[in-house]
C-alpha cells in the first residue's frame, strides 16, 4: 500500500468544468452526462438509476466486502414560486440555505422555451429610493425576486414569453482560483467532493494498482434535498465513505488545510471502525488530519442509513469557509483527500464478517474497553 501521487492540476481544471455545468437539486442531467463521459475517459465502467445517480466500481481481488465512495453532483438552488404581477418572479430555495446569500445573486433560470439570465433581489433594493428601509427589511425568502433581463412588465409578459411555476434556478457559482491555492466560489459543496473522487480515480488507475475488493464510486444527485445515497446502494457494498464539506467556524475544529475526519453529525455518531481506520491511513502514511463534530449537518452517509441500507459508514471532508454561502476552500484539503481516498482503496479489509448480511458472532469486532492508566 503507498501513497499515490495526485495530480493536483487535474484535479483544478476537473472542479473548474464541474462548476461551470448549472446542478440544482432536480436538474442534474447535464452534469451526470459530463460525469460518465469522464468515467468512459478513465476506463471505468459505471451503471446509473433511472434518474441519473451513477454508480462506477474500479474492481478488486474480491468482490465482497465491497466498499463505497460517495459524493454529491447536486447544489443549492431555487425554484419559481410565482409569477408576479411587476413582470418579477417570486422564489422558493432548493436546499437549505439563506436568503441573505441569495440577495445579489446572478442566475439562470430554465423554462421550456429556453434559458433566461437574472438577479435574485430584495424587494427593497434602491438606496435612493428607499434609503434606510433596505438594511431593516427582513432577511427572507418572500422578500425577494427575480429580475429577468427581459422586456417583462406584468404577469401576461411572463406567461407569454413561456415562464411558468416551478421552472428551476441555477445559481452562478462565480468561481476563482488563486495563485496561493485558495479557491472561492458558490457549490463547492460538493463539486470538489466530486472532483477529489475522479483525482482519487485517476491515480489508482495510473499507478495499476488493484484494490483488495471491490470499490465503488458513487455519485448522488439530490443530496441537497436529503436523498443522497438511499437508491444507489447494494447489499454487496458493507462500507461508505462520504466525501463532502467540513464547516470551519468557531466553535469547530475543522481546517481548510488536510482532512477533517467527521466523528459525527446531526444524525449521530459515524462509524467507530470505519472512522478509526481513516484516522490509522492519516496517521500511517502522513496525511494531515483534523477531527470535528458537526450539529446543524447531514450527508449521503444519513440518507444511506435511514434508508434502510445495514453499512458502515463515515465522513472525510475539506475544511470550508461560509458553507452554503460565498464558499472558501484549499487546494491542500482537496490533494490530501484525495491521498487518503487512494489509500482506503488500497487497504485491506479488516472486518470480513462484514461479507454477510446476516452472520454469527463469530469474526465481529471489538471497541476498546480496558481502562487507561494514568502515567506516574
Amino acid at each position: 500500500m503507498k501513497r499515490l501521487k495526485i495530480d493536483s492540476e487535474y484535479l483544478k481544471k476537473t472542479l473548474k468544468k464541474l462548476l461551470d455545468i448549472p446542478s440544482p437539486s432536480g436538474y442534474t442531467d447535464q452534469i451526470v452526462h459530463f460525469c460518465c463521459r469522464e468515467l468512459d475517459r478513465l476506463d471505468v465502467p459505471y451503471e446509473l438509476t433511472r434518474r441519473g445517480a451513477i454508480r462506477a466500481v474500479i474492481k478488486g481481488n474480491e468482490h465482497r466486502p465491497a466498499r463505497a465512495l460517495i459524493a454529491h453532483v447536486d447544489t443549492l438552488g431555487a425554484q419559481v414560486k410565482d409569477l408576479k404581477d411587476n413582470g418579477r418572479l417570486a422564489l422558493v430555495r432548493i436546499g437549505h440555505w439563506s436568503a441573505r446569500f441569495a440577495e445579489g445573486a446572478r442566475c439562470t433560470i430554465f423554462t421550456r422555451s429556453g434559458s433566461f439570465r437574472g438577479t435574485i433581489l430584495p424587494l427593497k433594493a434602491s438606496g435612493h429610493t428607499f434609503n434606510d428601509e433596505i438594511d431593516t427589511q427582513p432577511v427572507a425568502w418572500t422578500n425577494l425576486e427575480l429580475r429577468v433581463d427581459a422586456m417583462l412588465f406584468n404577469r401576461k409578459d411572463l406567461i407569454d414569453l413561456g415562464f411558468a411555476i416551478g421552472d428551476f434556478v441555477a445559481i452562478d457559482p462565480q468561481p476563482e482560483f488563486l495563485d496561493n491555492g485558495f479557491i472561492n466560489s458558490r457549490h463547492l459543496d460538493d463539486k470538489a467532493g466530486v472532483a477529489v473522487m475522479f483525482a482519487a480515480i485517476k491515480a489508482l488507475k495510473d499507478s495499476g494498482v488493484t484494490p483488495p475488493v471491490d470499490t465503488y464510486f458513487l455519485y448522488s444527485i439530490a443530496e441537497e434535498v436529503g436523498v443522497g445515497a438511499s437508491t444507489i446502494l447494494h447489499g454487496d457494498i458493507a462500507s461508505m465513505v462520504t466525501i463532502d464539506n467540513g464547516t470551519q467556524a468557531p466553535g469547530q475544529n475543522s481546517s481548510e488545510f488536510g482532512v477533517t475526519i467527521a466523528m459525527a453529525d446531526t444524525t449521530g455518531p459515524f462509524d467507530y471502525h470505519l472512522t478509526r481506520k481513516l484516522i490509522d491511513l492519516c496517521e500511517d502514511h502522513g496525511v494531515r488530519h483534523h477531527k470535528d463534530i458537526f450539529r446543524f449537518y447531514r450527508c449521503d452517509s444519513a440518507s444511506a442509513v435511514e434508508a434502510g441500507n445495514d453499512i458502515r459508514t463515515a465522513l472525510i471532508t475539506f475544511g470550508i469557509d461560509a458553507s452554503h454561502g460565498y464558499e472558501r476552500i484549499h487546494m491542500n484539503a482537496l490533494t490530501s483527500l484525495s491521498e487518503l481516498v487512494g489509500l482506503y482503496a488500497q487497504s485491506p479489509v479488516k472486518i470480513t464478517r462484514d461479507a454477510r448480511e446476516l452472520g454469527p458472532l463469530k469474526g465481529f469486532p471489538h471497541q476498546p474497553v480496558k481502562r487507561a492508566e494514568a502515567a506516574e
